[in-house]
C-alpha cells in the first residue's frame, strides 16, 4: 500500500509542476513540456528519499528496496516523459 501512495505522491508532484508552469508562464505547450522535464529529476530525488527511508528506518536492505525504488520512480517518470515528448513536438 505504501508503494501505491508514494507513486500517487509522484503524480501529485507532476501535477503541481504543471500547475506552477501554467501559473508562471501560461498554458503553452512549451511551458508544460519544460515542467514535465523538470519533474523527472525532482522525482528522482523524492524516490531516492523513499529508498533511504526504507533502508534506514524500515530496516530493509538496499537489495530489497532497489526494485521498489525502480517501480516508484519509473511509473511517474515515464508518464512525465510521454507528456514531454507529446508537448515538445511541433
Amino acid at each position: 500500500m505504501h508503494t501505491v501512495l508514494v507513486i500517487l505522491a509522484g503524480f501529485a508532484l507532476l501535477g503541481l509542476c504543471l500547475l506552477l508552469a501554467r501559473a508562471s508562464a501560461g498554458a503553452g505547450r512549451a511551458q508544460r513540456a519544460k515542467a514535465a522535464l523538470i519533474f523527472i529529476p525532482l522525482w528522482l530525488v523524492g524516490a531516492a528519499v523513499n529508498l533511504w527511508v526504507g533502508v534506514s528506518q524500515a530496516g530493509y536492505s538496499v537489495a530489497e528496496e532497489l526494485p521498489i525504488f525502480l517501480v516508484v520512480f519509473a511509473i511517474p517518470a515515464a508518464v512525465a516523459f510521454v507528456l514531454w515528448r507529446a508537448w515538445s513536438r511541433p
